[in-house]
């Protein structure tokens, strides 16, 4: 379960079985939420709040390409 990042109290990873489309977990003492990368697109929440969603969400737009990479890396594409 790779952690790429931990920024505002928010833990950005990806377990090592994921699937495709590229997507990220994002958690937090509230709950879970994954994204779409590519096209950061919220797929599910469990209990992030909704700043917390927003923040993540410039996050991932800001770090897009680096996430991308670290996924094609660790899935050995």
């Amino acid at each position: 379960m790779p952690t790429l990042f931990i920024i505002f109290g928010l833990r950005f990873f990806f377990y090592s079985n994921e699937h495709l489309p590229i997507h990220i977990h994002v958690k937090n003492a509230d709950g879970e939420a994954k994204f779409e990368v590519e096209n950061v697109v919220l797929i599910s929440n469990k209990g992030l709040k909704k700043k917390d969603v927003a923040l993540a969400s410039a996050i991932i737009e800001e770090n897009k390409e680096i996430i991308i990479n670290k996924w094609n890396e660790h899935h050995g594409k």
